[in-house]
């Protein structure tokens, strides 16, 4: 299969799911008993889909979405383990989603697409934190919002050994799901009168613990530095 056509079959079946998350966003709006009913195999697709499209367009809300999820898990509305099965599946085929994006699309979208993964500064520091291992980037990547757009569009672009890509993407996107999917639950339980507070609670839990290993890395480093030759 050539190049174009893995390209087109990619975008036209993101381009689906986004449209129809996207949509179904809209509709839930205009229409309070599709909010209210709320079945759970509706729950559980909305989960995969919207991580999915994170990891397309990062506008959409991945961890937000998988807090909620949990929390609701937690109080006995949804299975914990689906939440994470749907939140795995979703990370693991949005990265592999971009990954042919990039490394299958026409030369102006991959340098535009390059031009997005470097900007940001904080971005940046995210892979200088990772260094350059490829296993390393894929699975740990995942974890920090940005940093992993900027690693599976790399990883594109370079034409890294899909199967590779695939392996490690399945390891940083299982842990990313159990770890965000328990966090939330576990908060979640423990603010069971105050579902919003669990919510932000394991938001900034997750922002603290990344922040710590970027201020331990620096420290490390800087120790290094003093380390007379």
């Amino acid at each position: 299969m050539s190049r174009r056509a893995i390209f087109w079959i990619v975008v036209v079946l993101s381009g689906a799911i986004i449209l129809a998350v996207t949509g179904a966003i809209l509709y839930s709006f205009f229409n309070e008993e599709v909010v209210k009913s709320s079945e759970s195999s509706l729950a559980y697709l909305t989960v995969f889909a919207l991580v999915f499209c994170d990891a397309i367009v990062p506008i959409f809300p991945g961890e937000t979405t998988l807090n909620t999820a949990s929390v609701l898990a937690s109080q006995g509305k949804l299975e914990l383990q689906l939440v994470i099965v749907a939140g795995a599946l979703g990370a693991i085929l949005g990265d592999s989603a971009l990954y042919w994006i990039a490394r299958t699309g026409p030369k102006k979208l991959k340098t535009r697409l390059d031009d997005l993964s470097q900007k940001d500064e904080r971005v940046a520091k995210g892979l200088a934190l990772l260094g350059r291992s490829g296993p390393l980037l894929i699975a740990c990547g995942r974890f920090v919002p940005g940093v992993r757009f900027a690693v599976n569009v790399s990883m594109g672009l370079i034409e890294y050994p899909y199967r590779r890509f695939l392996l490690f993407s399945a390891i940083g996107g299982t842990l990313w799901a159990v770890y965000t999917c328990l966090l939330a639950y576990w908060v979640g339980g423990a603010l069971a009168n105050f579902p919003v507070a669990s919510i932000v609670v394991s938001g900034v839990i997750t922002t603290i613990l990344i922040g710590a290993v970027y201020w331990i890395d620096r420290r490390r480093g800087n120790q290094q530095l003093d380390v007379p030759a």
